[in-house]
């Protein structure tokens, strides 16, 4: 560096002027306004100086700034690592006390992001499998205290103590019922339709195509009906529900509730649960028709079977306990959509992007769960005889 005292860098906002204090110590002058637009790269030869060696304490002066933002900021971390680097003395005490101020929260954050980061030594496959079994107890944990929650505010319902408002859940039936009828419709039919070609073609083999009526009114009943009603209201109304809840926990609305006196799980998760309970049988049964007219239609139709024998044969397999063991399916299934909704929605953090994932996890919790629990009834079915 030349002998002369002082070099200034400038630019149309800001500027940073260097002042030699002695061989071994300078100052950094920093003036004017440091907004977004200041020339950063200005002060490159100051911190390739610092990095040069020989320089024993940087003095950090603010005396002439008029304005600044995270633009100031950042150059002054460039010279603390830079005053790292070469084991020079950072002083920053002639800098207004606002800055120093947002100075040092910089610097906790900085360290709490140090703390979050991985561990440099690489994982082993135990600890992964530790670690993810580790969060899967976690999770289920967090379910069962949820489902014991739900259940004393359902309880509260039955004898009359829960507080929520009416218009909600007339609301929710609304979105959850009429609004879900043309897509439930449309799959409920095109399910029909699919069975019975499937039928149609095994049962041809043996010149008993009569039997499709039986195969689409079983499965339609027992099955179908209500595991295609509760996937789609998974991916419809439990998607909401999370993207609802996980706004309202980003905009704080949830925890002006619990200030208010008002518990969460009555008020925002309680009516949601009526809802679905409510609307799946209804939604069920209606899908069960549409599957049962959609298979008709084929065998009809395509198959040319008689409509009045078609129609028996129906008849026969529409038992009541079929019929039962559907609608059971659908009510269970409503509950499980509401509580995975409702609960990755009052999980979600405070950003768009969680309320995203919120969203997502809610979808795939509830299918994977309406398939769990159809695997159980299917199981204590067949231990009843039924």
């Amino acid at each position: 560096m030349p002998d002369s005292t002082t070099r200034q860098t400038s630019s149309p906002k800001g500027y940073a002027r260097l002042e030699r204090i002695d061989a071994r110590r300078i100052a950094v002058i920093f003036a004017g306004s440091w907004r977004i637009g200041a020339q950063v790269s200005s002060t490159d030869d100051i911190v390739a100086l610092i990095r040069g060696g020989g320089i024993a304490e940087v003095v950090v002066d603010g005396k002439d700034l008029s304005e600044w933002d995270s633009t100031l900021m950042m150059v002054i971390r460039r010279i603390e690592a830079a005053c790292k680097e070469s084991a020079a003395r950072l002083d920053c005490e002639r800098l207004p006390s606002a800055l120093r101020g947002l100075l040092r929260l910089t610097e906790e954050h900085a360290e709490s992001i140090e703390i979050a980061s991985p561990p440099s030594e690489p994982v082993t496959l135990a600890e992964r499998v530790g670690d993810a079994t580790h969060r899967v107890i976690d999770a289920c944990s967090v379910f069962i205290e949820f489902v014991g929650e739900a259940t004393i505010a359902f309880w509260h319902f039955c004898i009359g103590r829960a507080r929520f408002r009416g218009s909600d859940l007339g609301l929710v039936l609304q979105q959850s019922g009429a609004q879900a009828l043309p897509i439930v419709a449309l799959i409920s039919v095109l399910i029909g339709l699919i069975l019975a070609f499937v039928g149609a073609i095994q049962f041809r083999q043996f010149g008993v195509e009569l039997y499709v009526a039986n195969l689409v009114a079983i499965a339609m009943l027992r099955e179908m009906g209500a595991i295609m009603t509760g996937i789609i209201m998974a991916g419809r109304t439990g998607a909401a529900f999370a993207a609802e809840l996980g706004t309202m926990q980003v905009n704080e609305e949830i925890d002006a509730l619990r200030t208010s006196g008002f518990d969460p799980m009555e008020f925002l998760v309680l009516p949601r649960m009526l809802a679905l309970i409510v609307m799946m049988p209804l939604l069920c049964l209606y899908a069960d028709a549409l599957g049962i007219a959609g298979g008709a239609l084929i065998g009809v139709t395509i198959l040319g079977l008689p409509w009045v024998e078609y129609w028996n044969q129906t008849q026969n397999a529409m038992t009541m306990s079929n019929f039962l063991i559907g609608l059971s399916k659908a009510s269970v299934f409503g509950v499980i959509i509401a509580l995975s909704g409702c609960l990755k929605g009052m999980q979600s953090g405070r950003s768009a992007a969680a309320v995203g994932i919120a969203t997502t996890s809610a979808v795939v919790v509830a299918i994977v769960l309406i398939v769990a629990a159809d695997g159980l009834f299917a199981v204590v079915l067949n231990m009843l005889g039924l």
